[in-house]
């Protein structure tokens, strides 16, 4: 059985779900996780955030670049396939009229599209269902946190009128998990276990975002153990089902 995520950046499905990834693998299923926002800046400067989160993540104009060796490094430890689409992280995009930022500040990357962005749902659900095979599990994220850029996602998935899985974002569920009755609504959790082997894999798989490290946790240590206890504290990792009709 064929299983594809839907990624909205470089590390999204690994955080998430990254034990029940290498399970299915091993389990003789073909899984591959396709990262939507992966694509290189434009040409010209930086936004304010962007540079500032660069400098976080210890990279320049090559962040991207570098984020997804990781993620290639990280999917190979979960034994998925990867694909990279062009979209640019929306820390990136700017306005083709004024060049001024869409999320030009932290708070500005949580809530909805911008206006003149809506038009990406459409183009993104037309190149999925372009890039999808006829017989597949779809998994989209809840987007809970409702970053821009997983809203976009969802979004486009639900646009398909495919059947879906969700899974919650991690590690934006930790905080706003109580908060997500809008984003299941008529949907029940299904349970996935997940073996020790996949447990380790899933620790290992997040450490090797070594850049998105600093940006949720102090020290890959803390990764590592914050991703066993978020597994064991459901004793499973949760998918949603939702079935058009």
């Amino acid at each position: 059985m064929d299983w594809v995520y839907l990624s909205p950046h470089l590390d999204d499905v690994a955080f998430s779900c990254g034990g029940l990834v290498w399970d299915q693998v091993q389990n003789g299923n073909q899984v591959s996780v396709w990262t939507v926002c992966a694509g290189d800046p434009p040409p010209g400067p930086l936004t304010p955030l962007a540079n500032k989160l660069h400098a976080r993540w210890g990279a320049g104009r090559e962040a991207v670049h570098r984020r997804r060796a990781e993620d290639e490094t990280a999917c190979r430890i979960l034994g998925a396939d990867t694909k990279h689409f062009s979209i640019a992280d929306c820390i990136y995009r700017r306005s083709t009229v004024n060049n001024q930022p869409y999320y030009p500040g932290d708070g500005d990357i949580f809530g909805e599209l911008h206006p003149t962005e809506w038009y990406l749902v459409t183009e993104l659900a037309v190149l999925l269902m372009q890039e999808l095979p006829p017989q597949v599990n779809l998994v989209s994220p809840l987007a809970i946190g409702c970053h821009v850029d997983h809203n976009l996602v969802r979004l486009a998935a639900e646009h398909l009128d495919f059947p879906l899985w969700y899974y919650a974002d991690y590690p934006y569920v930790l905080k706003d998990g109580d908060n997500q009755s809008n984003k299941i609504a008529e949907m029940t959790p299904v349970l996935m276990e997940v073996t020790d082997r996949g447990l380790d894999a899933w620790e290992h798989a997040v450490v090797a975002y070594s850049s998105q490290i600093s940006t949720f946790w102090p020290n890959p240590q803390s990764a590592s153990q914050s991703i066993r206890d978020y597994y064991q504290h459901f004793n499973g990792i949760r998918l949603w089902r939702s079935i058009p009709g």
